[in-house]
């Protein structure tokens, strides 16, 4: 049964990288899909069945993808439908994609922070287990906001076996995040829209040739993205800026809380009344 249940996972881990392959390369066959994903866990006849199956053979019409009824499937409620966003580590947001080099596909996983628009955490892996892809970038997400309140927090995905693997859960519980699913691409629009923002205006130019630089130039590509591009949205501050200057603006607020408790009954500031004592005595 154990055996059943982690295939039945990565089935469901393909079955949301598939789709996205097949959008860019619609002639491909699944046995070149095969070749070029090469699953760890799936033989390449079991893999042909199961894609020809739901549609994915270039022979046949194409079939929107259910996983939503397979066996072992977790969905998770939409908690983004009435979300307003006033403070970072309110809501991330996370999406897997692929990064083709020659004839081997890459898998890139990002996590942004919504509110300030920085990613938060990310992974660069040679497979789709989700060791490799959502759980390493949701560490280092958890290790970037060390310190910093995320009880509550909102994570928003797909519906794919990534982020409903008990692993995962077990992890996001831990930190009393709260998991939250999009059924379809489209109610994750954000974290679409940054893949494509690192796909196409970094690496596309960076132009990596192996999985090494690959690693290294994503690393670089998120440091200009979060250090160094301005966002209309954030009134052209780039995401580190912004956060800085919302850390900066709570720490005046906080000063100035501060002064105000240490005012007197009569109104006067804490300090008028320590000198009113010292000249006093």
């Amino acid at each position: 049964m154990k055996r059943y249940k982690d295939k039945q996972e990565y089935l469901r881990q393909l079955e949301w990288i598939v789709p996205q392959i097949r959008k860019d390369h619609p002639g491909m066959s699944l046995r070149d899909l095969y070749h070029i994903i090469q699953p760890e866990k799936l033989g390449r006849d079991q893999f042909e069945a199961h894609f020809q199956a739901l549609g994915y053979g270039v022979a046949r019409k194409r079939r929107k993808i259910r996983t939503t009824d397979s066996t072992g499937v977790k969905r998770f409620e939409n908690l983004m439908m009435d979300v307003k966003l006033t403070a970072v580590n309110q809501v991330w947001v996370s999406d897997i994609t692929y990064y083709r080099i020659d004839e081997r596909f890459y898998y890139l996983t990002f996590i942004m922070d919504l509110y300030s628009r920085r990613i938060v955490g990310y992974s660069v892996s040679r497979t789709l287990r989700m060791v490799d892809t959502s759980l390493k970038a949701l560490e280092r997400a958890i290790q970037l906001r060390k310190g910093e309140k995320l009880n509550g927090l909102i994570f928003h995905s797909d519906g794919g076996g990534q982020y409903y693997s008990d692993v995962f859960l077990k992890r996001t519980k831990e930190v009393g995040i709260k998991n939250s699913m999009g059924k379809t691409a489209i109610e994750n629009p954000y974290a679409e829209r940054l893949n494509g923002i690192i796909k196409n205006n970094y690496l596309r130019h960076y132009n990596p040739q192996t999985y090494q630089q690959l690693t290294r130039m994503t690393a670089k590509a998120i440091k200009m993205y979060n250090e160094q591009k301005p966002h209309q949205a954030l009134k052209k501050l780039s995401p580190v800026q912004f956060e800085l200057l919302i850390h900066n603006t709570n720490s005046l607020n906080k000063k100035k809380k501060r002064t105000k408790k240490r005012k007197s009954d009569n109104g006067k500031p804490y300090f008028f009344n320590q000198l009113k004592t010292v000249n006093a005595i």
